[in-house]
């Protein structure tokens, strides 16, 4: 599955308890759509992402950037200090591919994989 959005944050950096690092992201899908009555509508969906290949890439994911991230869909359910069960979910990201970088940003033609390395496309002809 694969979703194209809008950072709403910067990238961070998270370790989990077992210390395996991961890269926490929050990427906004916009839907505009028309009501019955002609009335233009704006509703955004917001999805909680993390990327557990390499956490170089954190440090190019920037508020307002546009990327496609693919991946699946995992839910994560935890229990509160105060002994309340929450459960939210998550995109797991396998790849991301940016898009649109945000201004004052480096170019938006870097892709990462699963390979753990960041690509530019320097074969571009501009």
């Amino acid at each position: 599955m694969e979703i194209t959005g809008r950072l709403t944050a910067d990238a961070q950096v998270r370790k989990t308890k077992d210390n395996r690092e991961l890269v926490a992201f929050t990427i906004a899908l916009n839907n505009r759509y028309k009501t019955k009555a002609g009335e233009v509508k704006d509703d955004a969906t917001f999805i909680s992402c993390s990327y557990w290949v390499s956490t170089k890439i954190a440090t190019i994911l920037k508020k307002g950037s546009i990327a496609t991230v693919g991946g699946c869909i995992g839910l994560n359910a935890y229990k509160t200090n105060d002994g309340e069960y929450h459960a939210q979910l998550t995109f797991h990201c396998d790849h991301i591919k940016l898009i649109g970088a945000a201004k004052n940003t480096i170019p938006a033609s870097v892709t990462a994989g699963s390979d753990n390395q960041q690509k530019p496309d320097d074969d571009l002809p501009f």
